[in-house]
């Protein structure tokens, strides 16, 4: 299973995946603030048919500028309206972005160090869902998913882990801005079609696709590559979408 893993993992994970993915758009910006700003975001609306959430990024970053951090700290986000960015995303949860953002830089200076703060990814995400809450009158956000507590299951919180592991993770896809976080820390962006394909490969049995199946399935590919167990989100996302070679289970 790990060669198989192996043989995808190194057939998707090429430079030409860029072009087809949302994380082309935080490589766009040389400035730390602006590629994390560009990370959050890009995955924030990066669900759906991939054709469509490249064109809604495309849109909203054309209404940022030049600089995302630049467009956040002068507060020109204030003048946005409640116009559709990317299916049930709109400029008002746009909006709570960029106030949430604008409180995090005041108070950690990159996202990085409020994440770094934390004890562990989970604690992180939960921390930084917190923090943008504060900086919006306490109201969370149905686009920042709850990734519970340590007695309580959440969510998979897939799209903040596809952020982390784009920041985190080195190339040729991933962008290794972030030193002080390992990957050997961070968990697999779950989603629907990854889950599909992990149980049918046998790397999953949880039914449900939450938390508790992010775990499962990360402690199984950390049994293959501790160092680096969500470098096979982009074997999983192959064999996923290949309709005609597969790997298949023992």
């Amino acid at each position: 299973m790990k060669n198989e893993l192996e043989k995808w993992y190194k057939k998707v994970c090429v430079p030409d995946f860029v072009l087809s993915d949302p994380v082309q758009f935080p490589r766009l910006y040389k400035k730390r603030e602006d590629i994390e700003i560009a990370a959050f975001l890009s995955a924030t609306i990066a669900w759906g048919r991939r054709d469509l959430i490249l064109r809604s990024a495309k849109k909203m970053f054309a209404l940022m500028g030049k600089s995302p951090y630049d467009f956040i700290m002068s507060g020109e986000y204030k003048k946005l309206k409640n116009r559709n960015v990317h299916r049930t995303f709109f400029e008002d949860d746009f909006k709570y972005f960029c106030r949430g953002f604008a409180h995090c830089y005041k108070k950690y200076g990159t996202l990085e160090k409020l994440f770094k703060t934390a004890q562990n990814t989970w604690e992180g995400i939960a921390l930084f869902r917190e923090e943008m809450a504060a900086a919006n009158k306490g109201e969370y956000s149905v686009h920042i998913a709850n990734p519970g507590t340590a007695d309580k299951n959440g969510s998979a919180c897939k799209r903040i882990n596809l952020a982390l592991r784009w920041l985190v993770r080195e190339g040729p896809v991933d962008l290794h801005l972030w030193k002080s976080i390992k990957p050997a820390g961070l968990y697999i962006p779950l989603d629907v079609h990854v889950a599909r394909t992990a149980r049918r490969l046998g790397l999953l049995e949880r039914k449900s696709n939450d938390k508790k199946a992010v775990i499962e399935l990360t402690e199984k590919l950390r049994e293959f590559c501790p160092n680096d167990p969500v470098k096979y989100d982009f074997a999983l996302f192959g064999a996923g979408v290949s309709a005609t070679s597969r790997p298949k289970a023992p």
